[in-house]
């Protein structure tokens, strides 16, 4: 009896919080709205469950929840959840405006974000989590009025579903409001329930811009196929009423996506964020505890949350594929017909993919690892062998380029994890096979690549060369493991050939920078005495290119093919740091290469390719994984103290709730304004899993006091054992 009763009590104590409501009613005008558009890519908190029920992921971003993910991470659905308050008769102030807000991770990934209206009238505060169980966010609410007097609180959400904001369909019944397109549904319930609801097309007719021109909402009940937008009034005042839990539940359709969103709010906020929590301390307990290299509190929250946000960025239908980053940047995030549906970020690159797993790897969760090769091999490689620049997470590839590192990498980490069995093998003999015989369409071979790890040149890269090499070494040890003998010995000489050749491909000795010989960023023709002029792209200039340099030649020391101490390395430090490096507040950090242009605009807006060749546009700015990089080298070169040094530096760019970015503002910060201080993060993709991946990797390093993914069968080849 009683096992029948209490599923009918708590929907009849849910029901009884559900005040009548009038039925809103016609329209909305306005049809189709405004265009979609995503929110700014520096996310300030990124979570979902562990369990694979929840396939549903939230990001937070300037005071509000933006970006959530359904059914995949390569599919945002959402656009944002944000709060209005007014008095309903003199102010209407959305709660992503007010300049106080703070943001911070509570345990595991509930975020929560306390908001202060600038005149001090009321503060919000919100915390998020997902139900372990199904695809929902819950948003538990708490408003606060600071002057004692009553005020109307209406949350506001802007569906986007299957990443394609502009043929949704949306109904307000009752106190309920759903969305759908032919493919997906959300739904929006809160408990106590709404008090009024409504729907209507987005910069025209939905709740937002009403209540900011008339302090009132109208109540539309339906807004056919268009830029939609929900709006529901709480039945919180500050008051009187003061809390409320929202719940936005998906779906493949409108009635499941309602059904989801009810579930969980039968369930409730205390029992769900407990489960929430507990998925995430289980998995916590099954990795490495925080290394000692970590000394403050701050720098061992900043370890977990990066751990956990690699975890969280693994898709749960298709296991080992893990994005880039859950965002959008500049001009990426705007639905332009060339970028919609939107496939930037939260894409799998081969590359990114092969940071995380190691990052991943040297933090304890060896399985992950294993599933990033099994992705890449079994879902990701494609017939020739090689892998795409990047893919949706099912596998499907989105841009064309090749990139040689990104097929070198994954034989690399098979070879570390000991993947030696048949299936492994098969997958690793394609993709070393494709190396060896790679030709551009300009007649140049391997390791000439049609794009290097930047993904805006091809050419002759010393990256590139450098994990070629290491993926050529690492196949022959797996072809051995397997009988293939031949096949090894035939990589190995590829291995031993291309090394011997790297110097004439890639260091020039008549270069501008330095009057001893450096490596460059790479060369058109494989000729680094050569003056060859290319344009940098991203609005930057056209130039020599010995005159211009990166560090990625970095990894010949990291991948154990050259030493630490060659002359020619030591020498290309000097030349990077000079030409490079700049010294920020935080810490010391490195652009990407000579006269980079991907970033934002000298005034801070937002990065655009459209700007003409040689106009310097826009400034590419300070990237703080390529201290971590530095961190590895300065280890593999006997200077832990250096290293430690990186450490702490990189720990200082992230967030205050431990999301880290793509870069950081630099010696152009935009002039004439405030809020831009050296070394703090720009609006770039954050999080981006690769910053957290080296910064896991480093502490790890640190503490081992030795560079710890570095392949032993390449060392050994190159170096001795």
């Amino acid at each position: 009896m009683r096992r029948i009763l209490l599923p009918a009590l708590a929907a009849l104590l849910v029901t009884s919080l559900v005040p009548a409501v009038a039925a809103a009613s016609g329209e909305a005008p306005g049809a189709p709205g405004s265009h979609p558009s995503w929110l700014p890519a520096n996310k300030t908190g990124f979570g979902t469950a562990r369990d694979k029920a929840s396939d549903v992921w939230f990001t937070l971003q300037g005071g509000r929840m933006s970006e959530v993910y359904y059914p995949d991470l390569s599919t945002p659905s959402v656009r944002s959840l944000e709060f209005v308050v007014t008095d309903g008769r003199s102010f209407a102030v959305t709660d992503s405006s007010a300049r106080a807000q703070r943001v911070r991770r509570l345990d595991g990934l509930t975020y929560e974000q306390t908001i202060t209206d600038d005149q001090h009238r009321w503060t919000l505060r919100k915390t998020y989590v997902t139900d372990p169980a199904r695809p929902t966010v819950l948003v538990d609410v708490d408003f606060t009025s600071l002057t004692g007097q009553p005020y109307q609180l209406y949350a506001v959400a802007d569906p986007d579903l299957t990443n394609n904001g502009a043929d949704d369909t949306a109904a307000a019944s009752g106190a309920e409001l759903t969305a759908h397109d032919a493919s997906n549904a959300a739904a929006l319930t809160a408990a106590p329930a709404f008090t009024h609801t409504s729907v209507g097309y987005a910069g025209v007719s939905d709740g937002a811009t009403q209540l900011a021109k008339t302090f009132r909402l109208a109540e539309y009940a339906t807004a056919a196929k268009g830029n939609v937008v929900l709006t529901g009034q709480t039945a919180a005042d500050g008051v009187r009423a003061r809390h409320v839990t929202l719940s936005l539940g998906m779906g493949d359709k409108a009635s499941v996506a309602l059904d989801n969103a009810r579930a969980s709010q039968r369930r409730g906020w205390r029992d769900t964020a407990r489960a929430y929590d507990q998925g995430w301390r289980d998995y916590l307990r099954r990795v490495e505890d925080t290394p000692s290299s970590l000394r403050t509190r701050s720098e061992r929250d900043l370890y977990q949350a990066s751990v956990l946000t690699l975890a969280a960025s693994e898709d749960k239908h298709h296991p080992g594929a893990f994005i880039a980053s859950p965002s959008m940047p500049w001009r990426f995030g705007n639905n332009d017909p060339e970028w919609s549906p939107s496939g930037t970020y939260h894409l799998v690159w081969p590359r990114d993919l092969y940071q995380i797993a190691t990052g991943l790897l040297a933090a304890g969760d060896r399985d992950a690892a294993n599933r990033s090769v099994d992705y890449m091999f079994g879902t990701q490689q494609l017939p020739d062998g090689h892998l795409p620049q990047n893919s949706n997470v099912d596998g499907k590839p989105y841009w064309p380029s090749i990139q040689l590192d990104e097929t070198a990498f994954p034989i690399v980490l098979a070879q570390q994890l000991g993947r030696t069995d048949g299936k492994t093998w098969q997958g690793v003999r394609k993709a070393a096979e494709f190396l060896l015989s790679y030709k551009g369409s300009n007649g140049l071979a391997s390791p000439y690549s049609q794009q290097e790890r930047w993904e805006e040149q091809d050419g002759y890269s010393p990256s590139t060369i450098a994990a070629v090499i290491a993926g050529l070494v690492c196949a022959a040890d797996l072809a051995k493991h397997n009988g293939a003998a031949a096949d090894a010995q035939r990589y190995l000489a590829a291995a031993d050939a291309f090394k011997a050749n790297l110097a004439r491909w890639t260091v020039t000795t008549n270069g501008p920078l330095s009057k001893d010989p450096y490596f460059v960023r790479l060369t058109k023709d494989g000729n680094a005495n050569a003056g060859t002029r290319y344009n940098l792209g991203n609005s930057s200039v056209t130039t020599d290119q010995r005159a211009v340099t990166d560090a990625g030649f970095l990894d010949l020391v990291r991948l154990g093919i050259y030493r630490a101490d060659d002359p020619v390395i030591r020498n290309s430090v000097k030349v990077t740091d000079a030409d490079i490096a700049f010294t920020t507040p935080t810490g010391q950090f490195w652009h990407r290469y000579t006269k980079d242009g991907y970033g934002e605009r000298p005034d801070g807006s937002p990065w655009d390719y459209t700007f003409p060749a040689e106009s310097r546009t826009t400034y590419g700015r300070l990237w703080p994984l390529l201290a971590g990089e530095r961190g590895e080298y300065d280890l593999a070169n006997g200077d832990p103290a250096s290293a430690a040094r990186r450490l702490r530096d990189l720990g200082r760019v992230s967030s205050s709730s431990g999301t880290m970015p793509e870069q950081v503002w630099d010696e152009n910060a935009p002039s004439g304004q405030t809020g831009f201080p050296a070394g703090t993060p720009t609006t770039s993709a954050t999080p981006l899993a690769w910053t957290h991946a080296q910064y896991i990797r480093l502490a790890q390093a640190v503490r081992a006091g030795s560079v710890i993914e570095q392949p032993t069968v390449v060392r050994c080849h190159f170096l001795g054992c």
